[in-house]
């Protein structure tokens, strides 16, 4: 015998009251994370994002109690406002000069007091390297390239001076080394020696397995020219 209407109403009605009773003795679901909340540092080898695309820190540096960033030029393009995620939601500084073509290097002024901006690069892992200062690369020294994918790749330098063409124009200046950049190696990366700040990667070609080649912007010139202090 089928149950008439009103039964059905009122098993319906049974079902509903058990519901919000199993609801009401629920604990309140985990509140979902805050993801507006800054990162608690920005290291050489982190990305920021801009409205045209994200680019990598190569450096830290300071000025008169001011930090600021260093990054490959071409990257940074024409964006002015940069972000520590990929939402653009937590601002950290903005473009302050632009070199390319000719050079290839932007200074970022970080702007954001809340996050620090410690003078070390990320070397994956949780590793970190301090960077105290900065140097010319030349012939022969060795030479550093940390990439998410393909860890740390090392070489020497094998020429300086070197011009390289793109269709923005030629920039001048470039160190070329034997150190391997493949996908995963960011441009714009931090090139180092030791403690020391070597250059921004540029670009490369080769495979990391049969040896490669990668061209740095060296940062000496830039620190120069805006009186800034790797810390």
């Amino acid at each position: 015998m089928r149950p008439g209407p009103i039964a059905v109403l009122r098993s319906l009605a049974a079902l509903a009251t058990a519901a919000l009773t199993a609801l009401a003795a629920a604990p309140p679901a985990a509140a979902a994370p805050d993801r507006s909340a800054a990162p608690a540092a920005v290291r050489g080898g982190a990305v920021l994002y801009s409205a045209s695309g994200r680019c990598t820190v190569g450096f830290n540096a300071t000025k008169g109690g001011t930090y600021y960033a260093l990054m490959e030029g071409r990257c940074a393009g024409g964006a002015k406002d940069w972000y520590a995620d990929v939402a653009r939601t937590v601002h950290v500084g903005v473009t302050e000069a632009l070199r390319f073509p000719g050079d290839d290097y932007a200074v970022i002024r970080y702007t954001n007091p809340a996050v620090s901006y410690p003078g070390e690069i990320d070397l994956g892992g949780g590793r970190f390297l301090d960077i105290t200062g900065a140097a010319q690369p030349i012939v022969g020294r060795s030479v550093c390239l940390a990439g998410t994918t393909t860890g740390q790749q090392c070489g020497r330098v094998q020429a300086v001076n070197v011009s390289v063409d793109y269709p923005e124009g030629t920039v001048y200046g470039v160190a070329r080394t034997t150190a391997c950049a493949e996908p995963g190696t960011a441009a714009g990366g931090p090139a180092f020696s030791g403690g020391t700040a070597i250059g921004l990667l540029m670009g490369g070609s080769g495979s990391c397995a049969t040896g490669g080649t990668s061209y740095l912007q060296p940062v000496v010139p830039a620190l120069q020219t805006f009186g800034l202090t790797l810390h």
